[in-house]
């Protein structure tokens, strides 16, 4: 800590200051000084474009990669997991045996997945800013949701379903930019290992390092069910990179909150972080105890506790990070010196002075409402497939009969494909299932709302949360597809009239929970992003543009290299091997190692001196799972699925001495493919042969 301390206060006489390897890059805005001084190297607009074309974004909140010209897709297998439990059944689990396509006739459709690849970038500022001139509140909100939807509507065109286009906010308000981009509907499973070998070491492995995991699968988009044909492509390379080699991750970082203000940072602290945690902390024991009782049971709730696990060991480290006082003092001085340069200037105060200002009183209404709206408009009161099927065709039927400009935005022209792609998932639900994760939220809905609150009394009744959600579930029909069907496609008249239990619910909760929404997106939501905007401008008149914004769940690069890092005065080496994965296994979950890799070790086949994970100086966050890791020439020399546990706090600073990301190989790719898993079809066609 005295380290951490003396190093912050060298920092802190730079203002505003930034670390060599630091950044999460707009494609567009890329900082090639940086970059030649600090890995040798500057992209030229030929290898940029390239690095566009080849990434991929799946729209379940991962990245990955175009990996040959027939549409094949390398990317985790956690963020495959949810096709691959979809596909499963109790007779054929996907996730516990894995899965090969023998050919590509045999490879199987996701249910609800898409990918998309990036084609353009075009600034619309101007025109956001001019729509939203001048306005606040209310009136701020709708001008931007209304020129949004505009831009968003002109921009994808018809028919809809080919291409898809966002206005990304940069800067927390800054910057607007028009992102367009090809849209795969039909993703295919080709490749996925046991999950024993994806997920090694399990939680106890999770966000640390070193690491023994094959967390890869392989899909492939499809164009007139065909496989899509792609000109860009990035060719794996066996031998990986060097120690000391440069490297580039390509990737879809989800959300960092860098720029934010000390009033939404106390507010992530002391309200946010602390009220997840806990509510999290109690779902994963309910889902725990629910595995235990039978092995259906464990199989249909994996998902959802793996996703509960993970997600818990994020938010632990972001708040540990908010609640380190180095950090903390860190980020209060940033803001105190961008205040302090704004106040020094006349104008600057004038137009930027009260930001900072009005920001912290939004959090105020953030704060009184926080449990009301994550409960009735977030869905936390509401854990079921059934209730989100429910509110999504309730509020399409009334959101489809308004212009466009005037919707919710989830419901705008340009995003309508994907909402309706996933309510029409040919994804089986398990309504027991669905009964215990139900009851379950209905009894949280009741905790942190009271008993006496009117949306508690009017949901429950004097019936217990158990009762009510066996009758929900015993008496919907929404777990059909052709229901769901009709009523999606039969609109307001047909949704009306239906007396399905789920939509009655959600018609008794959507009143309450629009309100909530609109007191969000009114009162603090609109105050955060136009203030955070002029907070941007006051950055961009100290330093220009030459700041990266935000992730936003957009296509970024990072540049590093690989290198290990010291824990505790000792040195962490960069590389871990297979062999040492052996040597590792218990015998035992979460250190089980599945038959096939025995057998291929035992008949000699696999190589145990192969390079498997490794960690370079990367800066990357949740989002980047799948991205691919690349060298000088664009060629995969690794995938990353995880950071290690210092990178946790990468979502408010980056400390370049300890944060790494953590990736497969690409050697350790294409060495079980082919001695593993007899797969040595995929691996050809992933070195381009």
């Amino acid at each position: 800590m005295n380290a951490l301390r003396a190093w912050l206060a060298a920092t802190l006489l730079l203002p505003l200051a930034g670390f060599a390897a630091e950044g999460m890059w707009t494609l567009d805005n890329l900082p090639a000084k940086a970059m030649q001084k600090s890995v040798g190297f500057t992209p030229d607009a030929a290898w940029v474009n390239k690095v566009m074309q080849s990434s991929a974004r799946l729209g379940n909140g991962c990245s990955g990669s175009f990996v040959s010209k027939d549409g094949l897709v390398l990317t985790n297998h956690h963020c495959a997991r949810n096709c691959i439990q979809e596909l499963s059944t109790a007779k054929a689990d996907l996730i516990k045996d894995g899965f090969l396509a023998k050919t590509r006739e045999a490879e199987l459709r996701c249910p609800a997945l898409e990918i998309n690849r990036l084609e353009e970038i075009t600034d619309v500022s101007a025109k956001v800013d001019a729509a939203t001139k001048g306005k606040t509140g209310e009136a701020f909100a709708k001008a931007k949701k209304a020129e949004i939807a505009a831009l968003e509507s002109t921009c994808t065109g018809t028919p809809k379903t080919a291409r898809k286009c966002e206005v990304v906010t940069l800067y927390q308000g800054g910057r607007y930019h028009l992102y367009r981009y090809h849209r795969f509907d039909d993703v295919r499973l080709a490749f996925a290992p046991e999950e024993a070998i994806a997920f090694f070491g399990g939680d106890p492995d999770n966000f640390n390092f070193p690491r023994f995991d094959l967390d890869m699968s392989l899909l492939r988009v499809y164009e007139n069910d065909a496989p899509a044909k792609v000109a860009s492509f990035f060719p794996l390379k066996p031998e990986g990179a060097a120690e000391g080699e440069a490297t580039f991750i390509t990737g879809h970082p989800g959300s960092t909150q860098r720029d934010l203000t000390m009033a939404q940072l106390e507010f992530l602290r002391d309200v946010a972080l602390p009220q997840r945690l806990m509510l999290s902390s109690e779902y994963r024991g309910y889902l725990a105890r629910y595995r235990t009782e039978g092995a259906e049971q464990s199989r249909v709730a994996t998902d959802d506790f793996f996703g509960i696990e993970n997600g818990l060991k994020v938010r632990k480290g972001q708040l540990e990070a908010l609640q380190d006082p180095e950090v903390f003092a860190f980020k209060k001085q940033q803001e105190t010196e961008l205040r302090a340069y704004v106040n020094k200037n006349a104008k600057l105060k004038k137009d930027y002075g009260s930001a900072w200002d009005e920001i912290a009183k939004a959090q105020i209404t953030a704060r009184n409402i926080y449990w009301e709206h994550r409960m009735l408009e977030g869905g936390n009161g509401f854990y079921s497939k059934y209730f989100d099927a429910a509110r999504t065709v309730l509020r399409a039927a009334e959101e489809r009969a308004k212009p466009n400009a005037e919707r919710l935005e989830e419901f705008g022209d340009a995003r309508l494909p994907q909402l309706e792609q996933h309510l029409l998932s040919t994804a089986p639900v398990y309504p027991e299932y669905e009964k215990a994760t139900l009851a379950y939220s209905l009894t949280k809905l009741r905790e942190y709302l009271s008993p006496d609150h009117p949306m508690v009394k009017a949901v429950l009744g004097k019936d217990s949360p158990e009762t009510v959600a066996a009758r929900l579930v015993d008496g919907t029909k929404l777990g059909d597809l052709a229901t769901r069907k009709a009523l999606w496609e039969g609109g307001k008249k047909a949704v009306d009239e239906s007396r399905d239990p789920f939509i009655e619910l959600a018609r008794k909760v959507d009143g309450a929970a629009r309100a909530l929404r609109k007191t969000y997106e009114d009162e603090v939501k609109a105050v955060e992003t136009k203030n955070a905007g002029k907070i941007a401008a006051a950055r961009f008149a100290l330093k220009g543009t030459s700041v990266y914004p935000d992730a936003t769940f957009t296509l970024r690069l990072s540049f590093g290299q690989v290198k290990g890092w010291e824990e505790k005065g000792k040195p962490v080496t960069p590389f871990t091997t297979i062999g040492g994965t052996f040597e590792r296994e218990t015998g035992a979950d979460p250190f089980a190692l599945p038959k096939s890799w025995f057998t291929a070790r035992d008949n000699g086949s696999l190589n145990l001196s192969q390079p498997f994970n490794f960690v370079s100086t990367n800066d990357i966050i949740g989002g980047n799972s799948g991205s691919p890791v690349i060298n000088k020439q664009a060629q995969i020399v690794g995938l990353v699925f995880d950071g290690n546990i210092r990178s946790l706090g990468g979502a408010y600073w980056y400390d370049e001495r300890s944060n790494r990301a953590v990736s497969v190989h690409s050697g350790a790719i294409s060495e079980t493919l082919r001695t593993v898993y007899g797969a040595g079809v995929l691996a050809d066609e992933m070195a381009g042969h």
